[in-house]
């Protein structure tokens, strides 16, 4: 597995004063991209090949959020290849080797110029070595979305919210469902901080001033939220699950 150190900075807390959904999400990220480009198989190499790898769907399952000043050590190891897809499994402990999150990840790998699906590179399947998947309750890619819901004020889609890629930034989606969701329960400073489980598929890329049409659905055991265009075709649905106590 690959992995890289870091501490937990006050600037990546949440108003329940431990890291947030969307810093870990950022740990996460950087460390599969770390891991690329210290392989050769990074933003450049994606650039002269036509290529990239676009965020499919995230499974994210959280023992404890750590807290101001703990060391943590993030790591990534993918562990098998599709005909156009790759998998990876992502885990943070802390230095001493407490789980705090795993995570499951696929991506799908497009060819710009073509502007579809294509096969991995033969330079990916050897610069990747795969490892057995991290032990973890797999659940399904495919989010289901009861009928319904609290239709929210719409969000435009904004340069912050953008990666190299000039679309929205996978984890910006889910920190646009969070928040929502922090508005929706502003009395509970603790709500952010008793995730269990996040659950995010992406549909299609939302670009510089699309405008997202959020929608809220409550279940007996999950919070859904669909980041939809004006026609109602989702750009992303966001499932987020609590632990029944904030212990």
């Amino acid at each position: 597995m690959y992995t890289y150190t870091s501490r937990i900075r006050y600037s990546e807390l949440d108003q329940s004063g431990r890291l947030s959904l969307f810093s870990l999400i950022n740990y996460f990220q950087d460390c599969s991209t770390f891991h690329s480009e210290d392989i050769g198989l990074g933003i450049q190499y994606l650039i002269d090949q036509g290529l990239v790898w676009v965020m499919s769907a995230w499974q994210i399952v959280v023992e404890r959020f750590p807290v101001l000043g703990e060391d943590v050590v993030i790591g990534t190891s993918p562990y098998g290849f599709g005909s156009v897809l790759g998998y990876r499994n992502f885990l943070l402990t802390t230095a001493a080797g407490e789980q705090l999150a795993c995570a499951n990840s696929i991506y799908t790998l497009l060819d710009l110029a073509k502007g579809r699906p294509t096969r991995p590179t033969p330079e990916m399947h050897s610069g990747y070595v795969l490892s057995e998947k991290l032990p973890m309750d797999y659940a399904d890619r495919k989010i289901s979305v009861p009928a319904g819901g609290l239709l929210l004020a719409p969000i435009e889609v904004k340069p912050f919210h953008l990666d190299t890629n000039m679309h929205v930034n996978n984890g910006q989606y889910i920190n646009i469902a969070v928040s929502l969701l922090a508005e929706q329960q502003a009395d509970d400073k603790k709500s952010m901080g008793n995730i269990r489980q996040m659950r995010a598929e992406y549909k299609k890329a939302a670009v510089l001033g699309d405008i997202m049409h959020p929608s809220l659905i409550m279940t007996d055991n999950a919070e859904i939220i669909s980041l939809c265009d004006a026609a109602g075709a989702p750009y992303c649905i966001v499932e987020i699950k609590r632990r029944l106590s904030d212990a």
